[in-house]
């Protein structure tokens, strides 16, 4: 039975959008008692000044849109991002002190850009950035001098018609690498190597037209120049080392380990690299030992821990060895937790989250498509016997990959007694790529296919109304609902696109 919807303030789907939680992380890796937090404590996503020490946050951005991204120096002086104009991403880059104080515009003589990245070399003496606007993409470097303090003019290092992402630098700002697909009109990218004083190019890794490459972190050691990156050469993403100045080339190939394997981030002597394997949209994390050539498994709490919807964040080793890592579930809202490095177990939460009111979990299922490709997704039922009103759900992108997440929607949902479905459907990440690479040139049609097969499933199990399913996603979730409402009319209740791709 449904039940009755209710706007009072006391209801659990309240209070569950309301708790305040910890969306992301970072340390400042030469001043690790200082940190970056992302959170909506305030009500809103603002950029937070962490004393880690003391878990005390003192917040640095009041943006009535709010702020979802910044980066902090690795030396713990300035917190970086994007001043655009309503959340419209379109803007300049500024910087704080970390104490608080006046925004200072790191590129006051340049037209307004959109960008996605901006780093600072670990040594604090170089910013890097990729900047776009209508003429195209651009590489831009920032010398800083006088311990991180004085900004010298900017200097664009490379430009291109075609998309590129990073930079990633070298400890003390040498080499900055960028992710580019100068080579084929497809997001498949090669890795460009550029000396920042000179401005030359001097290495490219491509692994040939149908691979991509990504560039994760240089070694943290200085004057080594180890570049920790990804491919997927053979169908299934797989970490590398890479060192562009000498060509020498490590896959770490993994061999018996299912699933993608994506490399995280370094231990801070350059000896270990912490991994996370997705397999049927679930995270396990490893480290391995480049030394010794060892893998070890570690014994972590289940759920999402490195990535939110598949987007990779910030798990990273701290300096006492033991392992930061964000972590959520179905049930428990996003929070920083610790482990410990050498076995995984969760020592102690470091940010809690604030309490929600008692979930639904969530189960992992799969279901077979028309061509006979399964499909992974996370499933939810409320209380009672079914079949329920059901609500579908496509994740946006399509780029990234549903894992077991804390979500008010879906729980607001089950609260009211519908069953709630989510699913990996065809271009979703870390199912290979095949899987990821199927929708391209007839974009729809199979993501169209997964979604009647997730529904025709949901009515032979007896958890769906056959004429009761609600089909609802974001941005190209959204797009994937209205073209579903489209092309198969019939078969749904209706729909809810939110911020569609629809023109």
């Amino acid at each position: 039975m449904i039940k009755e919807f209710s706007i009072d303030n006391a209801d659990l789907w309240r209070k569950r959008f309301r708790t305040p939680i910890i969306l992301w992380t970072e340390t400042a890796k030469a001043a690790p008692t200082s940190g970056l937090v992302v959170s909506n404590k305030s009500g809103v996503y603002q950029l937070y000044a962490w004393d880690v020490p003391t878990g005390n946050l003192t917040q640095l951005t009041n943006r009535p849109e709010g702020v979802m991204y910044g980066v902090l120096s690795p030396d713990g002086r300035f917190v970086y991002y994007l001043d655009d104009q309503q959340g419209n991403e379109i803007g300049h880059y500024v910087r704080v002190p970390f104490e608080g104080g006046p925004l200072q515009d790191i590129t006051p003589d340049m037209p307004f850009y959109s960008s996605l990245y901006l780093a600072v070399s670990q040594g604090s003496n170089l910013i890097g950035m990729t900047l776009a606007n209508s003429e195209g993409y651009f590489l831009h470097c920032i010398k800083l001098a006088q311990e991180g303090t004085a900004l010298s003019p900017t200097q664009m290092l490379y430009q291109s018609k075609r998309l590129i992402f990073g930079p990633v630098l070298s400890h003390s700002g040498e080499l900055a690498v960028i992710g580019s697909n100068e080579h084929t009109d497809k997001p498949q990218f090669s890795l460009f190597a550029f000396d920042t004083d000179s401005g030359k190019q001097i290495g490219e890794l491509w692994d040939g037209p149908e691979s991509s490459l990504e560039a994760i972190a240089f070694s943290p050691l200085v004057s080594d120049f180890r570049l920790l990156a990804a491919t997927n050469r053979i169908g299934l993403k797989r970490p590398l080392v890479w060192n562009p100045c000498t060509g020498d080339r490590m896959d770490l190939g993994l061999e018996k380990l299912a699933g993608e394997v994506v490399p995280l981030n370094w231990s801070p002597d350059g000896r270990r690299i912490l991994l996370c394997q997705f397999n049927h949209a679930v995270e396990q994390l490893y480290v391995y030992d480049v030394v010794g050539g060892t893998l070890k498994r570690l014994h972590h709490p289940n759920g999402t821990l490195s990535s939110f919807y598949g987007i990779l964040g910030k798990a990273y080793f701290r300096p006492e060895g033991d392992i930061f890592t964000q972590w959520q579930d179905s049930i428990h809202p996003p929070q920083l937790i610790s482990l410990d490095g050498e076995t995984g177990v969760k020592t102690r939460t470091v940010l809690s989250a604030g309490e929600v009111p008692p979930s639904h979990p969530w189960k992992s299922i799969t279901f077979t498509s028309s061509d006979g490709q399964s499909i992974q997704g996370w499933l939810g039922l409320p209380e009672g016997e079914g079949p329920f009103p059901t609500v579908l759900h496509m994740h946006g992108g399509p780029g990234v990959v549903m894992t077991e997440a804390f979500s008010p929607e879906a729980q607001a949902w089950l609260d009211h007694g519908f069953a709630y479905l989510t699913i990996n459907y065809r271009g979703s990440t870390t199912f290979g790529r095949e899987f990821q690479d199927r929708i391209w040139d007839n974009l729809g049609h199979w993501e169209v296919e997964d979604m009647v097969a997730a529904r025709d499933w949901l009515v032979e199990k007896g958890i769906a109304r056959p004429y009761h399913v609600l089909l609802t996603g974001w941005s190209y979730g959204g797009y994937l609902t209205l073209l579903a409402l489209g092309k198969r009319p019939n078969l749904w209740a209706g729909g809810m696109a939110g911020v569609a791709v629809a023109d």
